[in-house]
This record gives C-alpha cells, sequence and structure tokens, in this order.
C-alpha cells in the first residue's frame, strides 16, 4: 500500500510491477540525459556567443540531431514493446475470476467454482476494527493462491471503473458490455489493495480492492468452507 507523502511508486509485489520499475527508471536516466544537453545547447546558444556560428548552417548537426533521436527512440521501444507483450501475455491460468463493477462497488465470481460468488463493499470508518485501513479495507477480499497465475475478466454492469492493483502492475478498464482481461502473479503471501481507477460517480472513492495472497493449500480449504 502507498505511505504517507510517498511520491514513488508502491514495492514491487509481482515480476510484472518489478519490470515496470525498471522500465521507468532506464526511460527517466535517458530523460534527464537529453534534458542536460538540451539545456547545454541553449546556455551555449545565449551565452556563449563564438559558437553560434556554427548553429547556423551546418549539414552535420542537422545529420546528428536526426539520426542521435531515432536511435534514441528505438533504445526506448524495444524494451516498451517487450513490457507490452509480457503485460498481455496469459500463461494457462490457475484460476480465472470475474470482477464486475458497479455503482459503487464490486462483485467477484470464480468461475472455476461452482456457487462462488460475492459482492465486495467499503468497511464504514464506524466499522473499521483497531489497525484497519480507512477507504480500503473491504467485508470481502479476493482470494487468490500464491505463486500461480490468475487471470481476471473485467467488465462493469453501469458505467465505466477500473480495476487497479498498484503493487501488481495491474491495471484494467472495466467497460459494459465488454470483457477485458489481465493477468498476475503473486510471488508471495499478503494482502495488497487497490481503487477504482476511473471517475464513476459520486462515491468513486469508495470501492476499493483488496486481494489476499494465501498458499494453495488454504486457498483451497478456504473455497471448500465458503461453497459449503
Amino acid at each position: 500500500m502507498a505511505t504517507w507523502l510517498q511520491l514513488g511508486f508502491q514495492d514491487a509485489s509481482s515480476p510484472l510491477m518489478e519490470e515496470l520499475i525498471y522500465f521507468h527508471d532506464y526511460i527517466l536516466i535517458v530523460l534527464v540525459l537529453i534534458t542536460i544537453v538540451v539545456f547545454y545547447g541553449l546556455f551555449s546558444l545565449l551565452f556563449i556567443f563564438s559558437t553560434n556560428r556554427f548553429f547556423l548552417d551546418s549539414q552535420v548537426i542537422e545529420t546528428v540531431w536526426t539520426i542521435v533521436p531515432a536511435f534514441i527512440l528505438i533504445f526506448i521501444a524495444f524494451p516498451s514493446l517487450q513490457l507490452l507483450y509480457l503485460i498481455d501475455e496469459v500463461n494457462d491460468p490457475c484460476l480465472t475470476i470475474k470482477a464486475l463493477g458497479h455503482q459503487w462497488y464490486w462483485s467477484y465470481e470464480y468461475t472455476d467454482y461452482c456457487n462462488l460468488d460475492f459482492d465486495s463493499y467499503m468497511i464504514s470508518i464506524d466499522d473499521l476494527s483497531f489497525g484497519s485501513l480507512r477507504l480500503l479495507e473491504v467485508d470481502n477480499r479476493v482470494i487468490v493462491p500464491s505463486h500461480n497465475s490468475i487471470r481476471v475478466l473485467v467488465s462493469s454492469s453501469d458505467v465505466l471503473h477500473s480495476w487497479a492493483i498498484p503493487s501488481l502492475g495491474v491495471k484494467m478498464d472495466a467497460v459494459p458490455g465488454r470483457l477485458n482481461q489481465i493477468t498476475f502473479m503473486c510471488p508471495r503471501s499478503g494482502i495488497f489493495y487497490g481503487q477504482c481507477s476511473e471517475i464513476c460517480g459520486s462515491n468513486h472513492s469508495f470501492m476499493p480492492i483488496v486481494i489476499e495472497s494465501i498458499p494453495f493449500e488454504i486457498f483451497e480449504n478456504w473455497v471448500f468452507n465458503f461453497v459449503e
């Protein structure tokens, strides 16, 4: 979860989020280098008058500032495309969950198990227990097995929503009449928080998402007890 006055990303809790953070840091270095070069050129033009004559008409400079940006875009494009394919890749998921957005709560259906569906509402401030997180706790968490690929089918029953878990690198729009999918894997047990990331009405800020990752054996017991 996010912390007070946090400026950067949340700590990565999945391989996908780790790759996203690596890509962000890589792009940030490229942008800093470009900014330094551009400001150095502007500084030279404004204050070092002896260099002005080299910038008035030079085929070499024209060639350089055409080829160099092209190479920069290539070095950005390849890791970007690789990451996009990684996000869209679906590798025989262990479990499929359907997430349906409503105004203003989420409903879930475990399509691999019969009669396993529930609604997930935010717990009001008056009902929070000690140590619970304000505006993030729900009455029914999404329980998933750790170390397994999970596929989530996302849709909406009314308006646009967005199912997002920042620490897992997961964000998918919930569009009425359309079924989108996204996959993730939790490499460890834990609780991961998210919120609707598409403005969907007056209670947009009050439909959080909570995923609890547990070992597979405990997950099977939870499913058995829930169905019973």
